[in-house]
């Protein structure tokens, strides 16, 4: 498969929900564990974790890694907070192109996705049966969308958009209706896929064409079930351990990317293994558990990429 592999900040604890004032990785201590275990890129991560302009540069050129992609959140479905937010869009574009001007292989990847609300965030897996959109609110989530497209095309960057538990695009019909009315590729994130009640093959089978970036995770499902059972949140899916190494989970990676390597897959295979630490925890027992994890997902990842 002529695919990279990068690794995710999220996976070290490092993402949009992660408390101000939690201890986290240094960046080039993350990078270092990617670097050594032999991945090719990795995902930006909260805009400005890595820094900026020259400094963003040298740190991927220090470590050989390519900017893989990056997550804008966008509250798509509400006009006034779409307009309020496209400053944020703009932000995370100009630190793509920081990265791109290093020329790298691959192009970082813009990944889109809605910003749902507390009551979907707070239901995740069960949010589509509960609180959807009316037929106004889809059509304001369909059009602010090809708006940021647009936005990220004209800046030279070819967007994905990212289905994610907790969101108004999230369950397999709802991800249907979505990719029948928006021109952008998909990025197929196993683990969010399964929250929202679909299964990875089926998907492969059905919207392959439209695939052009990969979010890979395992997932223990019996803690999963667990946590929904409970009526846990995202935060309690995130903080619970759920996402796992591959190959000690349920999902079936090496049939995933068996599929994904008969499309003819060429772009970023980003390992992510979400997970939301808490405060009390070891820094130093942290790191070494997800240098270990990181670690084993490449040498998993290896026979295709």
């Amino acid at each position: 498969m002529n695919a990279t592999v990068a690794g995710a900040p999220v996976s070290f604890g490092v993402f949009e929900m992660t408390p101000d004032d939690a201890e986290v990785l240094e960046p080039d201590d993350m990078l270092s564990i990617l670097h050594e275990a032999g991945y090719g890129g990795v995902d930006l991560g909260p805009v400005g974790y890595f820094g900026r302009g020259e400094e963003l540069r040298k740190r991927l050129d220090r470590w050989q890694l390519e900017l893989a992609g990056g997550w804008v959140e966008l509250p798509l479905s509400d006009d006034a907070g779409f307009e309020a937010a496209l400053p944020s869009l703009d932000d995370a574009l100009r630190v793509f192109a920081d990265a791109a001007e290093a020329g790298p292989r691959l192009l970082p990847k813009p990944t889109l996705a809605d910003h749902g609300s507390p009551a979907r965030k707070a239901r995740p897996g069960r949010g589509a049966a509960e609180h959807r959109l009316d037929d106004a609110a889809w059509e304001r989530l369909i059009s602010n969308t090809q708006r940021a497209v647009d936005r990220v095309r004209a800046a030279g960057f070819e967007p994905t958009f990212h289905h994610h538990a907790g969101t108004f695009v999230e369950s397999p019909d709802e991800i249907d209706r979505f990719l029948d009315r928006v021109d952008v590729g998909l990025t197929l994130d196993t683990g969010h896929l399964v929250i929202g009640g679909g299964d990875p093959l089926e998907v492969l089978q059905r919207w392959g064409a439209r695939v052009n970036h990969l979010h890979v995770k395992d997932v223990d499902l019996r803690v999963l079930e667990r946590v929904l059972a409970a009526g846990g949140g995202m935060a309690d899916v995130w903080s619970s351990g759920a996402f796992v190494a591959f190959g000690t989970g349920d999902i079936d990676v090496t049939a995933v990317m068996n599929a994904v390597d008969a499309l003819g897959f060429t772009g970023w295979v980003v390992v992510e293994q979400d997970v939301l630490p808490g405060r009390d925890i070891s820094l130093a027992d942290f790191r070494s558990e997800r240098e270990a994890d990181q670690r084993l997902n490449r040498e998993v990842l290896r026979q295709w990429c």
